[in-house]
């Protein structure tokens, strides 16, 4: 199987108060956006392949397939901005161990 290039898996968090709280996933309009649902978690239970008519509640997570810039566009920037790592270059040599006495 080939993926073309801006796809992949990511992971989008319904917080309590988001647009798509109440709404089914097809209402969402995720598919329009390039955007499949492969998992919904709710709590301690994993829905694969959830219906499209499922409704979905705050604290929902779901596992999706798809353009990875429309589901970045998705998080809000301040939350954006908390999760990107910062990123360091490893020193070139790491230094010796001293060896414990015994």
């Amino acid at each position: 199987m080939t993926v073309s290039k801006g796809y992949g898996v990511g992971e989008i968090y319904i917080p309590e108060g988001s647009k798509f709280v109440g709404k089914t996933i097809l209402e969402t309009q995720l598919h329009e956006q390039d955007i499949n649902v492969l998992t919904l978690y709710r709590g301690a239970k994993v829905i694969p392949n959830p219906r499209k008519d499922r409704v979905l509640e705050p604290d929902d997570k779901l596992l999706c397939f798809g353009k990875m810039e429309a589901m970045r566009g998705m998080i809000p920037a301040k939350a954006r901005k908390r999760r990107s790592p910062a990123i360091v270059d490893l020193p070139e040599s790491l230094p010796e161990a001293k060896e414990a006495d015994d």
